[in-house]
């Protein structure tokens, strides 16, 4: 499975969510590559990936993309990307 982490630069904050999805998915006993990307390169990215994690500002930015886009709301609790994740892999 592949993720993309997105932020409005790319750099800080995608690289957080990246490394607490990445833990999630541990949790979940989940292989998956997640990579971080900025909004920018988001709907490309986004095309290639199963999954979509980002804000609710920037889920409107990245717009209509053939995979799923999960909002989180804090980026630094991995209890919330873990539920997230979790409900997604029980479609």
């Amino acid at each position: 499975m592949k993720i993309v982490a997105v932020c409005g630069m790319g750099i800080g904050t995608s690289v957080l969510l990246k490394m607490n999805a990445e833990k999630a998915l541990r949790a979940l006993d989940v292989d998956a590559e997640v990579e971080a990307a900025d909004i920018g390169s988001a709907r490309g990215a986004a095309r290639m990936a199963n999954l979509v994690l980002t804000s609710a500002e920037l889920a409107e930015e990245i717009g209509d993309v053939p995979t799923e886009v999960i909002v989180i709301s804090n980026f630094t609790d991995v209890a919330e990307i873990t539920d997230k994740l979790s409900a997604f892999l029980a479609k």
